[in-house]
């Protein structure tokens, strides 16, 4: 039985909404990696986003990427809702509500507790104690479990590359590190989006929410959806009416503790997928020893007939030679005896 990224998500979704019904609390603690609470973060406002699309050409710029293939100003770039690719790492999309433009990045949410980093098999993805999600290249065996399980669609795949990496948003660690700030933020123009710690940036959203009541939607979205993440968006209108329709009322829990029970069956399939290559190696094997027997045994018993007929043939064409041998001496000796009695004749 195959299972589809979609089917998965699908269930992981409805296990998702249906632990968000039971939620009474915020979830809260963090059972599989440690998250401290002075960890780094990322808020977009997507009331004050223009779509200028500077943050791409931040990001691009910074992690030494190609260049933006649309320039700057060019609105044609939103007539199809985009994804992340290898090599755009975040886009920006454009949403019309009731007639007015609006604007959302899309990039890796660095999840708290990242599903990406929990199904990793060889723990090529970790969390990070600054709040960025961590990939290493060199120890990835490129499974792609961990695209297969981001609620966001966020990763990336190198499909035309040699040595294929994953590809995401790293939220610029090298330079949060530095003391810098990541690209984005850096290029944007509008104040749009805001980076710090991630608790002065819950801060900073609700004071915004205090003060213009009317302007914003009242939820900061990625503080405990799927146990929080480290970007958070602040929105003039639900989250459905922004291409995040199907997260929106998600449980709180975070996504390792939803696919646990999936996950679990993991080490079993390892531990007998082995034996069972083994197994159908061997049943491969033999089958072809078979075939390959019966096929001698057909060849050699095609020859057998073959012989048989040939022998038929041959000593059927040897009778009728035999025959014709005959009947050739005796026209012969029939026709000497006439002559011989035709000369006799002629002498007399």
């Amino acid at each position: 039985m195959s299972i589809s990224r979609r089917g998965f998500l699908g269930g992981l979704g409805v296990s998702a909404l249906a632990a968000g019904s039971t939620d009474a609390e915020p979830h809260t603690e963090h059972s599989y990696f440690e998250v401290p609470d002075e960890r780094y973060g990322l808020l977009h406002d997507t009331t004050l986003c223009v779509g200028c699309r500077s943050c791409e050409a931040g990001c691009k710029e910074v992690n030494e990427l190609p260049p933006i293939e649309r320039p700057i100003g060019d609105m044609a770039v939103f007539d199809h809702e985009r994804r992340t690719t290898d090599t755009e790492l975040t886009v920006v999309n454009r949403y019309t509500v009731d007639g007015k433009d609006i604007f959302r990045k899309h990039q890796c949410m660095h999840c708290n507790e990242p599903s990406c980093a929990s199904v990793c098999l060889v723990k090529a993805l970790v969390k990070s104690p600054e709040g960025p999600v961590l990939y290493d290249p060199d120890v990835c065996v490129g499974c792609r479990y961990c695209m297969m399980t981001c609620p966001y669609y966020a990763l990336a795949y190198e499909y035309s590359s040699p040595n294929p990496r994953v590809m995401r948003c790293t939220m610029c660690y090298p330079r949060i590190i530095e003391g810098k700030v990541p690209g984005c933020a850096e290029a944007c123009p509008m104040g749009a989006i805001s980076f710090g710690k991630r608790s002065d940036l819950l801060v900073l959203a609700r004071d915004r929410i205090a003060k213009h009541p009317g302007r914003y939607v009242e939820h900061v979205f990625g503080e405990y959806e799927f146990g929080g993440t480290s970007w958070l968006l602040l929105t003039g209108t639900p989250i459905g009416n922004l291409g995040l329709g199907s997260l929106e009322n998600v449980s709180h829990t975070p996504l390792p503790e939803l696919t646990k029970s999936f996950l679990s069956i993991v080490p079993l399939v390892l531990t007998m997928w082995p034996g069972l290559l083994l197994g159908f190696y061997a049943f491969t094997k033999r089958r072809n020893e078979v075939s390959e027997e019966e096929a001698r045994a057909r060849v050699v018993e095609a020859l057998m007939q073959a012989d048989e007929e040939t022998k038929t043939k041959l000593a059927a064409a040897a009778e009728r030679a035999g025959k014709d041998k005959e009947r050739a001496i005796a026209q012969a000796v029939k026709k000497a005896l006439e002559e011989q009695a035709a000369k006799e004749g002629s002498d007399e």
